[in-house]
């Protein structure tokens, strides 16, 4: 589990294709990989990814297909630079919400609007998501917790303050660029419940 929190952003040194997967080597952020281990779990954009060995020098992964699929982690590549969190602990403070770091779909960003010190992203997402994306609500976008603001009825808009701009690659999105969305999972298990709830009654 992570908490959506960013703790810096690593860049891309190599990406090999193999037959049904790639690898991908990363170098950190300073201290990231302090006592790190084999078989760590790392939100790499969002994406919770297994780490290789220890990370001493730079992270190593593996992604499948079923991954490359479903994430915008298809189109990386070397000089890449890409979002890192640690998974959460027991003493981790959540200072966003927590996410599985299994993506949801991939939404496509419509439209920039860059300010003095802000910026305003509206995202593009599939209408079989609609019911889960409201105004307020929480979204993992690039491994990051934000806010949603307005929704319409295929895209919803984000603004983003200084501080998340300043650790995260969000800065350098560009109007075109696929970027993975995690919904929360506490608002599904409450529309899903809801749902359930009202098919009951109707019923009676």
């Amino acid at each position: 589990m992570f908490s959506g929190i960013v703790k810096g952003v690593g860049k891309v040194l190599k990406v090999t294709t193999k037959k049904d997967c790639i690898s991908i080597e990363i170098l950190p952020p300073r201290n990231f990989n302090t006592r790190l281990k084999k078989g760590a779990s790392i939100s790499v954009d969002g994406v919770c990814l297994t780490s290789l060995d220890d990370g001493k020098t730079k992270l190593k992964f593996d992604v499948i297909d079923e991954t490359l699929k479903r994430t915008n982690l298809k189109l990386i590549k070397k000089g890449s630079l890409v979002n890192l969190e640690r998974s959460i602990t027991a003493s981790t403070e959540i200072g966003g919400h927590l996410m599985s770091g299994h993506i949801h779909f991939t939404g496509k960003v419509k439209k920039i609007i860059s300010k003095e010190n802000t910026k305003d992203i509206n995202i593009s997402f599939s209408k079989k998501f609609k019911e889960y994306i409201f105004e307020k609500g929480y979204i993992g976008v690039n491994g990051c917790s934000l806010t949603i603001g307005s929704v319409s009825n295929n895209s919803f808009n984000l603004h983003l303050i200084p501080e998340t701009l300043s650790i995260t690659n969000l800065k350098n999105l560009v109007e075109g660029d696929l970027i993975n969305i995690e919904i929360d999972q506490n608002t599904i298990a409450i529309v899903e419940t809801v749902k359930k709830y009202l098919t009951t009654q109707k019923s009676r």
